[in-house]
C-alpha cells in the first residue's frame, strides 16, 4: 500500500512545476488546459505528479541519439 506522506511529497503545485522547469505559472496552466499535462485536483486544488512531469519533460526533450 502506498505511504500518503509519499503521495503528498510526489505531487507538485503549479509554481513549483514552473520553477523547476523555468518557465512561467501561466504557461504551466496552458498545458494543463491544452490537456498536454495531466493533473490531479483536490477541490480547486491543482497537482501535477512527480512522475507525469518527468513524462511531459521527456516527451520534449529532443532525442540526441543518431
Amino acid at each position: 500500500m502506498t505511504d500518503p506522506a509519499n503521495l503528498e511529497l510526489a505531487m507538485l503545485q503549479v509554481d513549483e512545476v514552473a520553477h523547476l522547469i523555468k518557465v512561467s505559472n501561466k504557461t504551466v496552466r496552458r498545458w494543463i488546459a491544452a490537456n498536454e499535462l495531466a493533473v490531479v485536483r483536490f477541490g480547486r486544488s491543482v497537482r501535477v505528479s512527480q512522475a507525469e512531469l518527468t513524462r511531459f519533460v521527456a516527451a520534449r526533450t529532443p532525442n540526441n541519439s543518431k
